[in-house]
């Protein structure tokens, strides 16, 4: 398993600054990685480009024995037909319903099932988000600051919990968390801010589990 950018630049249309430029790095192996850096970065924009492999940067991403790449990220809304309890049975596959009773006990969602999305709060809301994609066929999870608003205790909670159930799974973690992030993750891209938009060192967490 693994991912490779080499030369990757991005412009925006509105744009004539690169909010990438140039960018190399490989990721490899199951587990946690991360990207990390101030606003304004392009991490965000990294992550969309790596889970869409849009035509135009192609050439630049190479993965190996990844086959399905999801998206999640903070604030994604989820429609409004029904509470948050048959949301979360009607995404998910019939083999990953005992998967997704589990997730809903550790992150602690049993009490909100009844209630509709829009009435939960941003962290409740990321954390019942974040459960539709970990039910799913995956090889590269992004998760894209989808534990923002969620208090410090249960996210070290959720992400052991991840790390220990999904094994065989890469994931890509995005967060403003420098602490969490060094602890957890493996290899952490740091993209920084430059005149030419897009200094990146790819770095060693500590990968605590």
């Amino acid at each position: 398993m693994r991912l490779d950018i080499h030369g990757l630049t991005h412009t925006y249309p509105d744009s004539h600054i690169p909010v990438l430029n140039n960018l190399c790095f490989s990721m490899e192996s199951p587990g946690f990685n991360a990207i990390f850096g101030p606003s304004g970065v392009g991490k965000s924009t990294l992550a969309r480009i790596i889970s869409a492999q849009q035509a135009h940067t192609r050439e630049s991403i190479r993965v190996e024995n990844i086959s399905t790449i999801l998206y999640s990220y903070n604030l994604e809304r989820l429609p409004g037909w029904a509470t948050t309890g048959k949301h979360l049975d009607r995404v998910t596959p019939e083999e990953k319903k005992v998967l997704k009773k589990e997730l809903v006990d550790i992150f602690q969602l049993n009490p909100l099932l009844d209630q509709r999305f829009a009435a939960l709060s941003m962290g409740q809301q990321n954390r019942v988000n974040l459960i539709r994609y970990l039910v799913q066929d995956f090889d590269l999870l992004i998760m894209d600051e989808s534990l923002a608003n969620v208090d410090e205790a249960l996210r070290q909670e959720i992400i052991l919990a991840i790390k220990a159930l999904f094994t065989t799974q890469m994931f890509l973690y995005i967060s403003h968390n420098l602490i969490e992030v060094a602890t957890y993750c493996r290899q952490i891209l740091v993209l920084g801010q430059s005149p030419d938009a897009g200094n990146a060192a790819l770095v060693n967490g500590q990968d605590h589990t």
